[in-house]
């Protein structure tokens, strides 16, 4: 046989096989975010990461063609987003350095630059030319010739010449009393006024302050926390939502009743208040937040569009400005992630698994009532909406094709910025992953996404990956993920079949997308860890699969899919032969403040002894004695989400069982890894151990 012959041979071999691509071409495509409309929707902007360096991207009516406006090319781990447009639509203010998941916390500085890092506000002419620095700080927000920022949880107010978008005047910082934190800056309609909210600890006060008068006003003051102010049409009034004090210590959202929240309105010339609407007791007596800035919206005839738990699952309702009965406008076994109003005031926009529980789909409403109706569907996922000059614009993706930013333009749509996709991003050589469910170990129904290989033969047996989402407030979805982490997460699970591995990602209790008691589950994380059930049922799926080896079944995930890894590696040794574990919790007694009885605990005494016993009891360091697999730990050092000690301490522990471990550990780098190289050199770290200890 020729060479060529034997070439080409080799090459259907490896095609039938399963097609082949490397992980940098899995993670090559750029990730966009903080998508943001101006004024009138005549523009559009976003942030996009190429390679690890973040930039802003514009695009501008009618024909909404991408530009980029900024120009950095290193992968620093230097974030960037909170992007906002001027009332005008001519700029663009944005914050660049710092953790954007954590604005104000000391800056990351993962590339270890040893002159140091900021996080500094910039603002940036649309029609182009270099960003301006205004001052180090973050959280802007920009009004006709002014912009606030905070630093240090305090306000300050640059004053603006928007025509050359740079500071005409120096700043003015607000001083309020020592040890508040401010946040959620707003400007009023007419750009003379700023609310904020002024948290003190144990209460939180919503603030406005007047330019011209240079004067503080608090609004309806009181002994509970307010939060997420929205102003009124006519600058008047502003609604807020308010949380209740209670003698209830639990510490995050209940499966059952608590205090119930409310939404009021203040009078911003007196500061006096009234109710407009509270929640029932009950379902949904505990706020729950969109996945989006605006929690309130107030719309041009004059209704407050919030979203509410009531019948357990989270949706959007809408009650007039002067109060009355709440009417639902989502109703239905779905729940709302994004939303946002129409340009106009009239409409709401939001993306929900509506119809198709595993996906993101856009619908709009009314925000007087009425039904909603779809602006996509299919098999894609989109999210993010938002209204532009003769359509919607969004973000979204599919099994095959990576997160884009679009708009749909009468019924047309057209991604902004395609050339950003690499021309060798394997599009072709993806898997389109199938929607499975399953029975956990204790019979509750389990969601997930399989991931089979290509070129697969019958009677062949696969070893097999099961991926551990985060959060544990999160969802895997059918296609490249609207998240950044687990965008990357995807990528390695298509890597992971392209080598021959059945991967299966499970959505696992806790998580959201299913409903209120799926999420709020009873004894799930530190209060039982009923989530193993999920994973150890996951492991029989797989084993019980004629495609499986049963013999070569790993798990892999981060932060609280690394708590399930390491939970399932210590207890279940037998079934999960190896696993990797990014950042994971280890003792939940490192994680949470010990105040009494822990969410979805059934009967828990408030004794703080009896409280960090049940929390250890449920944490992996706990079934260390048992632990006989290979693990590989992976953890950026200067982690804000979950203690670095956790790795620290589980290192010990398995050490001291003479366990495998093995560790790659990230100087200075954060829970989400800044950086593309440490997502690289962490996934092929990962690819590496599983192919030593499931394949060889």
């Amino acid at each position: 046989m020729s060479l060529a012959r034997v070439c080409a041979f080799l090459a259907v071999a490896t095609l039938a096989s399963g097609a082949t691509f490397t992980l940098e071409q899995a993670l090559s495509a750029p990730f966009p975010s903080d998508l943001i409309s101006a004024p009138g929707g005549a523009a559009i902007a976003w942030v996009l990461n190429e390679h690890g360096a973040r930039n802003v991207w514009y695009a501008a009516a009618p024909d909404f063609k991408g530009v980029r406006l900024t120009s950095w090319k290193a992968d620093d781990g230097q974030d960037l987003g909170e992007l906002h447009f001027t009332p005008d639509g001519k700029s663009i203010e944005f914050v660049r350095g710092g953790d954007q998941e954590f604005p104000g916390k000391a800056d990351p500085n993962p590339a270890s630059n040893p002159a140091g890092v900021e996080e500094d506000v910039y603002i940036l002419a649309a029609s182009g030319g270099a960003p301006r620095k205004i001052a180090v700080g973050y959280s802007p927000a920009v009004s006709n010739g002014h912009l606030a920022y905070l630093n240090g949880g305090h306000v300050s107010i640059a004053s603006l010449d928007l025509r050359m978008s740079i500071r005409a005047e120096p700043d003015t910082p607000i001083h309020t009393r020592s040890g508040e934190s401010a946040s959620e800056l707003r400007w009023s309609p007419d750009g003379t006024k700023l609310a904020f909210v002024s948290d003190r600890g144990n209460h939180a006060f919503l603030a406005v302050y007047d330019l011209a008068a240079k004067s503080i006003t608090y609004l309806d003051p009181s002994v509970d926390h307010d939060h997420d102010p929205v102003w009124s049409p006519d600058g008047k009034q502003i609604a807020f939502i308010r949380e209740f004090q209670t003698t209830d210590k639990k510490t995050g959202p209940h499966r059952t009743s608590s205090e119930p929240w409310a939404i009021r309105a203040a009078n911003v010339a007196d500061g006096s208040g009234h109710q407009i609407w509270r929640a029932d007791k009950g379902s949904g007596s505990v706020f729950r937040i969109l996945a989006t800035e605006n929690q309130l919206f107030w719309s041009s005839d004059n209704r407050i569009v919030f979203p509410w738990e009531k019948d357990g699952w989270l949706h959007l309702y809408s009650v007039a400005a002067g109060g009355g009965t709440a009417a639902a406008l989502t109703p239905g076994n779905f729940e709302v992630e994004n939303a946002s109003l129409s340009d106009d005031g009239k409409e709401m926009l939001f993306s929900s698994n509506q119809n198709d529980i595993d996906r993101r789909h856009i619908w709009r409403v009314a925000a007087s009532g009425g039904p909603a109706r779809p602006v996509t569907s299919g098999e894609g996922l989109e999210w993010s909406p938002l209204t532009v000059s003769g359509g919607v614009a969004y973000l979204h993706s599919d099994a095959r094709r990576p997160a884009r930013a679009a708009v749909r333009l009468n019924a047309t749509e057209h991604d902004l910025a395609p050339e950003t996709i690499p021309s060798d991003f394997p599009t072709d050589s993806l898997v389109i992953p199938q929607q499975v469910t399953y029975s956990s170990a204790d019979g509750t129904s389990i969601h997930g996404q399989l991931f089979l290989p290509a070129g697969t033969h019958a009677g062949e047996k696969h070893p097999a990956a099961i991926f551990l989402h985060g959060g544990s407030r999160r969802q895997m979805l059918l296609g490249w993920h609207n998240r950044e982490y687990y965008n990357h997460a995807y990528a390695m699970n298509q890597y992971l079949a392209s080598q021959g591995y059945i991967v299966l990602a499970i959505n696992y209790r806790s998580g959201i997308g299913y409903g209120l008691n799926f999420r709020e589950a009873l004894n799930y994380g530190p209060s039982g860890a009923s989530e193993f059930a999920d994973v150890e049922g996951a492991g029989l799926y797989l084993k019980n699969r004629a495609d499986v080896d049963g013999t070569r079944i790993g798990l892999w995930g981060g932060s609280y899919g690394g708590y399930l890894t390491a939970l399932g590696l210590a207890k279940r040794s037998d079934l999960f032969k190896a696993g990797v574990d990014f950042h994971g919790v280890h003792d939940w007694n490192l994680e949470r403040p010990i105040e009494g009885p822990i969410p979805g605990s059934a009967a828990v005494e408030a004794d703080h002894e009896n409280t960090a016993h049940l929390m250890f009891s449920s944490s992996p360091l706990n079934f260390v004695k048992t632990w006989k697999s290979p693990v590989l730990l992976i953890a950026g050092d200067d982690d804000r989400n979950v203690a670095f000690e956790n790795t620290v301490e589980l290192a010990a522990a398995l050490r001291a069982q003479d366990v495998d471990f093995e560790q790659l550990i990230l100087p200075d780098e954060i829970h989400e890894f800044l950086r593309e190289a440490s997502w690289l050199k962490a996934y092929k770290a990962t690819a590496n151990f599983l192919e030593r200890k499931l394949r060889k």
